[in-house]
């Protein structure tokens, strides 16, 4: 059988994830993938965090946690903790927990304590105290489990995006993946518009049947040579750029990312094994780049300090078409929602693996293109949605910024609907089984959002009397018995994963 050759260009997180995903997959196929990049062009590389499912990517590669995490600096993340975001309803801050598998023993009586809440009745609606996760990040601990504890625990992690390029880069040349530094010029094309191969700087012409376009916001291939056009989100999202700087570690290591909400922004926090990784993300069209890093440093209670700090562009949006001719967009050169909830190389690894299975399922052809891109803009403005209700419901009267978000009447049919089910106290649940949304953001994540902001009518004047204390305690002496068996917090894993 012909050999068939996948070019990939651009290496960093999402490259090396594509190429080890590929490699992996199509191991007994006559497929060879060689991975391009140039050495003159830098990544990224600030201290990032992910989803949960990062770590189903390594179990698919069935790469331990001990043999990466501490090359990579990273720690355990269970939760998002959220400050800031809502003060007007007393709310000060609120947690979305990554969703587990105990937590179908509780989230129904999440669900029906927030339907009770709409209906102005006064009752619990703290999502940390309802989920697994939420009460291991407020103790601080650990998700890993003894060998008998019977339910599946879900997790992400925190890491150095540089160190765990580098860490992908080694272990998908193991599998066979051929590593070419190349300073790429342009393309040359077939007839019918298909690339032909990659023109070099230094190292001739590259060719391949397929190639894939990891080569950042600069998207050669795609947006350059293919000529795809760029579907901005501007309308909906504000934020275009981001100011960076790490701060030391804590002793106390947490397990969760923190988010907080500024005067014409948000904060990320995220724990290194060595460093704290922080960022601001806000808006040009509301505040200049000196501005924006003296409101960080202000944050951070480093006003005085010499260290520098990194200023950053986004391009936030995503492809119109993400499979074009024999070339296809993943990581930044695709589209990118912004960091809000870490969904960045969730989606290059979700999109990689649908497209492995187009590909297959359509005979390594491009039979199943349409489809594929047709799936990929779906989960992309979906995540697009979960963001933006972030933002429309904030209650800050701090700036502009703010009110701008709040007042902002550019927001899909799919949230409007989503909201206006919520305010009419009609069944969430169902609706969003309806749009068939449980794939994306699902019914735990959306009651997290709604409840963690106090999005609820004003209390009834008269409150009967009712059972909810003791459904409440019962929940909370559940959850808190599971969590006897999570024993390690943050800072005493991580000796356990060092090689």
């Amino acid at each position: 059988m012909k050999t068939t050759r996948i070019c990939i260009v651009g290496g960093g997180t999402a490259g090396w994830m594509a190429a080890n995903l590929f490699a992996a997959r199509w191991s007994d196929k006559p497929i060879e993938i060689i991975l391009v990049e140039s050495p003159d062009v830098g990544i990224v590389g600030v201290g990032e965090g992910s989803t949960p499912t990062l770590k189903r990517f390594f179990q698919l590669l069935g790469i331990a946690e001990s043999e990466w995490m501490s090359r990579c600096n990273a720690t355990y993340k269970v939760n998002i903790k959220f400050a800031g975001w809502s003060p007007q309803s007393g709310i000060d801050q609120y947690s979305h927990p990554f969703i587990s598998q105990i937590d179908t023993f509780s989230q129904r009586a999440f669900f029906v304590n927030c339907r009770t809440r709409r209906l102005g009745l006064a009752t619990h609606t703290n999502p940390a105290d309802f989920l697994i996760n939420g009460v291991l990040a407020q103790q601080n601990k650990g998700p890993l489990t003894p060998e008998n504890f019977p339910f599946r625990m879900e997790y992400g992690y925190h890491f150095d995006s540089y160190l765990l390029g580098e860490f992908l880069a080694e272990h998908a040349k193991k599998l066979g993946v051929i590593h070419q530094q190349a300073l790429i010029c342009g393309v040359e094309k077939h007839a019918n518009g298909d690339i032909k191969h990659l023109v070099s700087k230094d190292a001739g012409n590259i060719a391949a049947d397929w190639f894939v376009d990891c080569s950042g916001f600069s998207s050669l291939l795609m947006q350059q040579e293919l000529g795809v056009k760029f579907k901005s989100y501007k309308d909906n999202l504000f934020n275009d750029a981001a100011v960076v700087m790490p701060t030391d570690i804590s002793t106390n290591i947490p397990v969760e990312t923190t988010a907080t909400a500024i005067a014409n922004g948000w904060c990320w926090k995220i724990p290194l094994t060595n460093r704290y990784g922080n960022g601001y993300v806000y808006s040009s069209d509301f505040v200049d780049s000196n501005q924006a890093e003296k409101e960080f440093r202000q944050h951070l209670n480093m006003s005085d300090s010499e260290h520098p700090c990194r200023h950053l562009k986004m391009k936030v949006g995503c492809l119109e078409s993400h499979w074009q001719n024999n070339c296809i967009g993943l990581g930044l050169a695709q589209g990118f929602i912004e960091p809000l909830e870490a969904t960045a190389l969730h989606l290059v690894q979700i999109c990689t693996e649908m497209f492995m299975d187009d590909f297959s399922d359509g005979h390594f052809s491009q039979q199943r293109q349409s489809q594929y891109n047709q799936k990929v803009t779906e989960r992309f403005e979906r995540v697009r949605d979960y963001i933006v209700a972030h933002y429309k419901l904030n209650t800050r009267n701090d700036s502009d910024y703010w009110r701008a978000n709040r007042a902002n009447t550019h927001i899909s049919d799919s949230l409007s609907q989503l909201l206006d089910v919520w305010y009419r106290r009609e069944d969430l649940e169902q609706e969003i089984a309806r749009q068939n949304l449980e794939s994306h953001f699902g019914t735990v994540s959306w009651h997290c959002l709604l409840a963690g902001y106090g999005a609820f009518p004003r209390l009834a004047d008269k409150q009967p009397g009712t059972g909810d204390l003791y459904k409440e305690q019962h929940i909370q002496h559940f959850l808190q018995g599971c969590a006897l068996n999570f024993n390690l917090h943050q800072e005493n894993l991580i000796p356990r994963l060092s090689p």
